[in-house]
């Protein structure tokens, strides 16, 4: 894998800027899950393909050499399984041609043509049965989506999750509302059942979601039992934007400060004493004002 850096526009997801990575074909641009673009790394001999995760934060930059880059995301290339790519292409097929094909014919796509480079992975060539049925007719295999095989490669793949999160004691459940005041003890109470929820959330993230529905009744996981919402108060600490008022204080003004003041109880005296005809009353300031001098 080649050492170098390619700015992507997301606006523009075709557009890599890069000219040394885009004629070498180590960035693809394809069709992932609900056929948006996403981009994709492969390796120098497009064996394997890295997922692309850009992490960023507001008010972020880089200090380039002698200048500032404004754009302050920093990008993650992680190794990938190929197959949740074709997999979005096989459940594509089968909806619409329900029959067995050429893997290249699957993956036909007129906006990313370069999706056709996953044949090149190995992993492709030598895991597409545990997705797919596949016929061989003169020399010639043909595939075709299998949502039975499939259900039984995404068990597995939560099976290794789950151990991994185990062996690094990763709080799951209910406990990872508050996983940094949990000592490693209660984290482990965790039961089953929380450990392949958690798995599957992950796994979900990479599968169409009507699969991940059917994968969750495969795993038999009861429905209904999401993890508590969490207080107003600490959902406003935790939330990126500025902490706003509850209540917009520019609306109070003097007048209804004094209109509160007058609408609040009285005494019976002041209730009397508000019955009484003041007109022609002064009132008692009004002796105790400095004399005005008379002319003379």
């Amino acid at each position: 894998m080649k050492d170098s850096m390619c700015w992507w526009d997301p606006g523009k997801p075709s557009c890599l800027l890069n000219q040394t990575m885009a004629s070498s074909h180590n960035v693809i641009v394809v069709s992932f899950l609900t056929g948006q673009a996403a981009l994709y790394l492969f390796g120098s001999d497009a064996s394997q393909i890295f997922e692309i995760k850009a992490f960023h934060e507001e008010y972020r930059s880089w200090f380039i050499g002698q200048e500032v880059q404004n754009d302050g995301r920093l990008f993650f290339a992680t190794p990938m399984d190929p197959l949740f790519l074709m997999l979005f292409y096989l459940m594509k097929a089968e909806k619409e041609q329900g029959k067995f094909q050429p893997l290249d014919q699957v993956l036909v796509d007129e906006e990313f043509s370069s999706s056709i480079q996953l044949l090149q992975c190995t992993n492709t060539s030598q895991s597409i049965h545990h997705i797919a049925e596949q016929k061989e007719i003169g020399g010639k295999k043909f595939f075709r989506y299998s949502e039975k095989k499939t259900l039984a490669w995404l068990n597995k793949k939560v099976n290794q999750l789950v151990e991994v999160i185990k062996e690094n004691n990763i709080p799951v459940g209910e406990k990872v509302q508050a996983a940094t005041f949990i000592s490693n003890n209660q984290a482990n109470s965790s039961t089953e059942e929380d450990y392949i929820r958690y798995a599957h959330g992950l796994i979900s993230e990479y599968i169409p979601e009507e699969l991940s529905a059917t994968l969750a009744n495969y795993l038999r996981l009861p429905q209904g039992t999401d993890l508590p919402s969490e207080p107003a108060s600490k959902k406003r600490k935790l939330s990126d934007g500025p902490v706003e008022a509850e209540e917009d204080y520019t609306k109070f003004n003097t007048g209804d400060l004094k209109n509160k003041k007058a609408s609040s109880k009285m005494s019976a005296a002041q209730k009397a004493l508000a019955k009484v005809d003041k007109s022609g009353m002064k009132t008692m300031s009004s002796f105790f004002r400095p004399k005005t001098a008379t002319p003379k």
